[in-house]
């Protein structure tokens, strides 16, 4: 993963409230809820992104920033979960996380339906944990 987001001023819950979708909407609602629950954080937004707390990563480039250690992003397709394959176990998790695809570093959902929600949870705790190393 490359991150090349900014933490912004723009305010997540409103970000939220100005999505059309009902299903993605409701679904953000339950994600920024979800992930407040376990990080005991604030959101904040990076780019198209809600996130919780903040990192600095350097890469072997020599790129060096900060971004947040999980969060979301609500697609118009898929919901993109960062954060969450970082920590130990996160594959076993994953294995039992339900419909899902993944990429380098995201978890993409098309709906929380398709998943079970326990074990996000648990993801959720698991990337936020791996980042305090």
């Amino acid at each position: 993963m490359a991150p090349t987001m900014q933490r912004t001023d723009l305010d997540p819950d409103a970000v939220v409230a100005a999505i059309e979708h009902p299903t993605r909407k409701r679904d953000s609602e339950t994600l920024v809820r979800l992930m407040t629950e376990v990080t005991g954080e604030p959101p904040a937004m990076w780019g198209q992104i809600i996130g919780w707390g903040q990192y600095a990563y350097r890469y072997d480039s020599g790129h060096s920033g900060e971004f947040c250690r999980i969060g979301f992003a609500p697609g118009k397709q898929r919901l993109s979960l960062y954060g969450l394959r970082t920590g130990p176990g996160s594959d076993a998790l994953l294995e039992k996380l339900g419909k899902h695809r993944t990429g380098v570093g995201c978890v993409y959902v098309n709906k929380l339906a398709d998943v079970d929600l326990d074990v996000l949870r648990e993801l959720i705790a698991v990337g936020w944990r791996a980042h305090d190393r």
